[in-house]
């Protein structure tokens, strides 16, 4: 947890920089002859807004440039990027993304840059106390064999149900998410719903909230996550071997999901990685300078580095523009190389601004 330990140092220094401002732009460039304001979409989640912070704050104190956003869901911004209404994007999940931004694409009026990240992974976790043990709070491992979920039906005894203790409990998706009726599936062809209740909860908070309450208590937890996510930043949990993702099993497992029939599933298999990227609208495309579009193309973060941000923003109670600050602060051998291949004064006016 050495990146959240290093922000938590910074929160104290951005309670002041915050109130007092931080130093004024010195002598940026003209935002590299673009001469009008950049629009981001502002998605209204952690990992989104974190990187759209970010990326305002360098080009704001690095080029010198003018920035704002507009608020949305994914589908009103990725139309707003059609139609030149949002410039960037900065978390567009590439597999997710509809059809008519597809065709957008083909023809060529918005583009996609590089990777922001592509090693975010969803499926069925444990605490890696369970597995590893924590010689720190004195815990052994219980389940030292774990690896897979193949491996769960030897191990039900460890997460038992209280309300049918004659089986574990496996925490689902919330139900009527897509991943609930996919996991449904997955219990019957892995063989777990003979050994384990299928529990679905009813928010996704619960789920944090169970999860977060066994691992205070060192105690057995089973249950679907995903990434980048807070809590999986606070919590070092580990997520189990399944079969390798393959386009046509995961297409069988979401027919039988969608016939609600997965006793009829015969494949089941890991969930695809997400992969997102950097999204420009089609005013944008044709027109963004160089050295901007370098550094959008370059701009990228482990799913881990993301988590733990999460965890930041969430454990302080800071804004996104102080997480965006804090690691700014704290880490320009993450974020320098993203500048590398423009101009070194961009890189040196942002570590100026910084407080």
């Amino acid at each position: 947890m050495h990146l959240r330990h290093a922000l938590r140092r910074t929160a104290a220094v951005l309670a002041v920089a915050l109130l007092v401002g931080v130093p004024a732009l010195a002598q940026a460039d003209d935002c590299a002859g673009f001469d009008r304001t950049i629009v981001f979409g502002e998605l209204g989640y952690g990992s989104a807004d974190i990187m759209t912070d970010v990326a305002r704050i360098v080009l704001e104190e690095g080029f010198g440039c003018a920035t704002t956003t507009i608020p949305g869901a994914t589908l009103p911004i990725l139309q707003g990027l059609i139609r030149g209404d949002v410039d960037v994007d900065m978390e567009l999940w590439v597999d997710n993304t509809p059809e008519f931004w597809l065709e957008a694409v083909e023809a060529g009026n918005v583009r996609e840059l590089s990777h922001v990240f592509d090693d975010a992974a969803q499926g069925f976790y444990v605490p890696r106390y369970l597995v590893e043990g924590d010689p720190e709070r004195g815990i052994e491992p219980l389940a030292p064999d774990l690896r897979s979920v193949a491996d769960l039906p030897q191990y039900a005894d460890l997460f038992r149900d209280p309300e049918q203790p004659d089986k574990g409990r496996l925490y689902n998706c919330v139900i009527g998410w897509y991943c609930e009726g996919i996991n449904n599936v997955k219990m019957v062809v892995y063989g777990l719903d003979e050994h384990f209740t299928n529990f679905r909860p009813g928010t996704g908070i619960a789920i944090e909230t169970t999860m977060q309450t066994a691992y205070t208590l060192g105690e057995p937890w089973l249950g679907y996550y995903w990434e980048p996510t807070g809590i999986l930043g606070r919590l070092d949990m580990l997520r189990l071997e399944e079969p390798p993702y393959d386009e046509a099993c995961f297409a069988h497992m979401n027919a039988m999901a969608e016939a609600d029939t997965p006793e009829l599933a015969t494949q089941a298999c890991d969930y695809p990685i997400v992969v997102a990227a950097v999204g420009l609208g089609s005013r944008f495309a044709d027109t963004i300078p160089a050295p901007i579009e370098t550094f959008l193309d370059a701009f990228y973060l482990q799913t881990s580095t993301i988590n733990e941000l999460l965890a930041f923003m969430e454990t302080e109670d800071a804004s996104i523009r102080e997480v965006a600050l804090a690691f700014l602060s704290d880490y320009p051998d993450v974020w320098g190389p993203w500048l590398a291949d423009v101009d070194p004064a961009v890189s040196e006016r942002v570590r100026a601004a910084l407080p």
